[in-house]
């Protein structure tokens, strides 16, 4: 069986070595760059299983590569940054980041990070990719949204997790716990905010009114209900 093979871009030589060598002994396997136009060149030839991304980048903007990434690359991608505002790490779950990891870090955490991506139902589900909902199609082979016009509107990797947890699981509460331990990520105040920014984006692209949703409910308190009536084709 092939190892899951992890893609670092960051510019500093010493973290480069030090996530290649502890990703590799832990079983993955590793490509690594200084430079976002390598790297998007590579992704011609191979699309890695995770990407790890460094905010500040020589030759472009961290945040627009996680937002490319994210809309047009089935990896999954974790922010590793030297920002630790709130704000940073807002806009980058935002953009459709999957997870975000601050400088100074402990190796072993973004070890068990990239594992708890990889065991999300992206990498296990054994689902068909299209499931038609309430006039909605969504296409996870391509990360789209269709409408019943034909319209369609991309989403995000991130976003895709939820929302097909949520169709996995119509009609029924999903806790933030069920959440935590499907999607994977720590527990606490950035997970929570991770999941709110990534449902109030999928209600956006639903057209959903913000004051009054009608697919996806939230239960205070509890979680989240999905209300629509799902046909996976």
């Amino acid at each position: 069986m092939t190892q899951p093979l992890v893609t670092i871009v960051d510019d500093e030589p010493e973290i480069r070595r030090i996530l290649t060598e502890t990703l590799e002994d832990a079983g993955f396997r590793t490509q690594s760059f200084s430079r976002a136009r390598e790297f998007e060149a590579s992704l011609k030839r191979v699309t890695p299983d995770v990407c790890l991304v460094d905010l500040s980048l020589p030759d472009t903007d961290g945040l627009a590569l996680v937002h490319r990434l994210a809309l047009e690359q089935g990896a999954a991608v974790i922010i590793i940054s030297g920002r630790a505002q709130v704000q940073d790490r807002v806009t980058g779950l935002e953009l459709g980041a999957d997870d975000y990891i601050t400088k100074p870090f402990d190796p072993a955490e973004v070890v068990a990070r990239i594992r708890a991506r990889l065991r999300s139902p992206r990498t296990q589900t054994t689902q068909s990719d299209i499931a038609r909902f309430n006039g909605w199609t969504a296409h996870f082979d391509r990360y789209v949204l269709e409408d019943g016009k034909g319209a369609e509107t991309p989403f995000s990797h991130a976003e895709g997790e939820v929302l097909r947890l949520f169709l996995d699981s119509p009609k029924r509460l999903i806790s933030r716990a069920q959440m935590q331990e499907a999607l994977g990520g720590a527990a606490g105040d950035s997970f929570d905010r991770a999941m709110d920014v990534r449902i109030s984006r999928l209600r956006t692209k639903l057209r959903e009114d913000p004051k009054n949703p009608r697919l996806i409910k939230t239960i205070y308190g509890a979680g989240y209900i999905f209300l629509g009536d799902v046909d996976w084709r």
